[in-house]
C-alpha cells in the first residue's frame, strides 16, 4: 500500500543546452520509505539505504572537558572518522552506538554517558564531565557506528530504459555518479546518513543543466564600473589585482588551493580573455575573521588593513567576506562606504562577492530545494549598497541559490559540513565574477 505523499519528476529534454520538463512522471513512496513507485507504471526503484560504517576500539589519547558554552561543533573531541576537516560532520554517527571503554578489550570497563562523558547529540563531539572516571590524560578505546551520505541519479538510457544508478558514499562531500554516453540524468536523490526514509526533500529533479547565463552583450558591466582596470587589460599592461577576504579566501584547506582558489580560477579565465596583460594576482586573508578585524588590527600586525590592504595601491580588489554575514542596512552602508572612499583615495576599483549559501540551519532554511533567494539581509543589503554605489556585483549568492535545479543539495559542497566550499564551490565565485567580464545588465 503507498501513502499519499505524492512528488513530481519531469521526464527531462535537452533544449537550448537548458533541460525544459515534459510530461510530469508521478511517483509515490512505498511504506518502507526507500522504494520510488511510478503511478504511470513506467517502473519501480529500489534505493539503497545509507551506508553504515562499524568502528570498534578506535583509540583516542585523551578526552577533554566537555564544553558547554563552547560551539555545538567544538564541544569536545571530535571522532575520526566522521570528520569534515576541523569539523564533525552533523548527525553522521548513531549515538546509540557510542561506547566508550579503559581498554581495547570487549570485557574492559565501560564508562557511563551523562556520568563520565557527554555527546553533543548533533555533531557527535564527546568529552569528560568533571566527576568523570577517566583522568585528564587517559587515553580510551571506543566503538561506534556512523553513516556516510550518498547521492544516487534517476537515469534515462539511450534505450529510454529508466534507471537508478548508484553514487559513491561520502561522509560529507559526495558527488552524484558519472553518467555513461547517451544517459541523461533525470533527478537525483539525495541519501542523508541520519534519514530513515526517503521524503521530498530527498529528491532533486533536474530542472535546468547549468546556470542560466546571460547573454554576451556591450557594454559589460566591468566596462560600466572597472573602467580603469579594462583599459589596462584590453591595452596589454600589468593588471594587480587583490583577492581579500576570510577563510573561504586564504582556501588553504583546499586540495590544491594553489589552481582551485576561487581567485586562482578567475585570474587564470582573465588571463585566457585577456593574454596580452600580465595580470599579477596576490591574496590577502584571514580566516574567522572579517572586514573590521582588519580595520581594528594595529600599526605592524600582520594583518593591519592599511600596510596589507591599502599600501599594495591594487587595480583592482575583490573581497570576499562571508563572516561579514551579521550586516546589513544602515551598520553595513557606514563600514563600506569607508571602506570604498578608502579604495578611490588609492586609485583602487571594488568587486564586491556576494556570499555562498553555509549550512541551512546557520540561513534558516527548512530544505535545501526552492531556495532561489538568499534569505540573509547581508546578500540584500550588498545589493543595495552595491547598486546605489555603482560598485561591481559579482553575485555567486545567486548562483548557490539555484544549484538545487540542477539536481545538487549545495551543503554537499561544504568541505567542513559549515562553510569551506569546494573546487566546484569556488568555481561558482569564478564564474559570477566572470559574468562582469562578459555580459552587462
Amino acid at each position: 500500500m503507498l501513502n499519499r505523499n505524492l512528488f513530481f519528476i519531469g521526464i527531462l529534454l535537452i533544449a537550448h543546452s537548458f533541460l525544459i520538463a515534459d510530461e510530469p512522471m508521478l511517483f509515490d513512496l512505498g511504506n518502507d520509505g526507500w522504494t520510488l513507485i511510478n503511478k504511470n507504471g513506467l517502473g519501480q526503484w529500489t534505493i539503497d539505504k545509507p551506508e553504515l560504517i562499524t568502528v570498534t576500539s578506535e583509540k583516542y589519547d585523551k578526552l577533554p572537558l566537555f564544553n558547554v558554552k563552547g560551539a555545538e561543533y567544538n564541544r569536545g573531541m571530535k571522532l575520526h572518522r566522521t570528520r569534515a576537516q576541523e569539523c564533525p560532520t552533523s548527525y553522521a554517527v548513531i549515538l546509540d552506538s557510542i561506547i566508550i571503554r579503559e581498554k581495547p578489550e570487549k570485557n574492559s570497563f565501560q564508562y557511563e554517558r551523562d556520568k563520565d562523558y557527554q555527546i553533543e547529540p548533533k555533531w557527535g563531539c564527546i568529552g569528560r564531565l568533571p566527576e568523570s572516571r577517566i583522568s585528564e590524560q587517559q587515553s580510551v578505546y571506543i566503538d561506534y557506528v556512523y553513516g556516510k551520505m550518498r547521492i544516487d541519479s534517476l537515469v534515462r538510457t539511450p534505450t529510454g530504459q529508466l534507471i537508478v544508478k548508484k553514487g559513491v558514499s561520502h561522509v560529507t562531500t559526495p558527488v552524484p555518479p558519472e553518467l555513461d554516453d547517451g544517459e541523461t540524468r533525470l533527478a537525483n536523490i539525495w541519501i542523508k546518513a541520519s534519514i530513515e526514509k526517503l521524503t521530498p526533500a530527498q529528491i532533486f529533479p533536474i530542472l535546468e543543466s547549468q546556470y542560466p547565463e546571460l547573454p554576451a552583450r556591450t557594454p559589460t558591466t566591468a566596462e560600466r564600473l572597472l573602467p580603469k582596470t579594462i583599459a589596462k587589460l584590453k591595452a596589454g599592461e600589468t593588471v594587480n589585482i587583490l583577492a581579500w577576504g576570510d577563510s573561504v579566501t586564504d582556501a588553504g584547506y583546499l586540495p590544491n588551493p594553489q589552481t582551485e582558489r576561487w581567485q586562482e580560477q578567475f585570474v587564470a579565465r582573465l588571463r585566457a580573455k585577456f593574454p596580452k596583460a600580465n595580470i599579477v594576482l596576490k591574496t590577502e586573508a584571514w580566516g574567522g575573521r572579517n572586514t573590521d578585524s582588519y580595520r581594528n588590527e594595529p600599526s605592524g600586525s600582520p594583518k593591519n588593513y592599511k600596510e596589507k590592504v591599502l599600501d599594495q595601491k591594487p587595480d583592482l580588489i575583490v573581497s570576499e567576506f562571508v563572516n561579514d554575514s551579521y550586516l546589513r542596512g544602515d551598520v553595513l552602508e557606514q563600514r563600506y562606504s569607508k571602506i570604498l572612499l578608502e579604495f578611490k583615495e588609492i586609485g583602487a576599483e571594488w568587486v564586491i562577492l556576494t556570499p555562498h549559501y553555509v549550512r541551512s540551519d546557520w540561513m534558516g532554511l527548512q530544505s535545501e530545494q526552492g531556495i532561489d533567494d538568499d534569505p540573509r539581509p547581508y546578500t540584500k543589503s550588498l545589493r543595495e549598497f552595491t547598486a546605489k554605489n555603482n560598485i561591481a556585483l559579482a553575485d555567486a549568492a545567486k548562483r548557490y541559490g539555484r544549484l538545487w535545479r540542477q539536481g545538487i543539495p549545495y551543503s554537499t559542497l561544504l568541505m567542513n559540513n559549515i562553510n569551506h566550499p569546494n573546487p566546484f564551490g569556488m568555481k561558482l565565485f569564478a564564474d559570477a565574477l566572470m559574468e562582469l567580464f562578459e555580459t552587462g545588465q
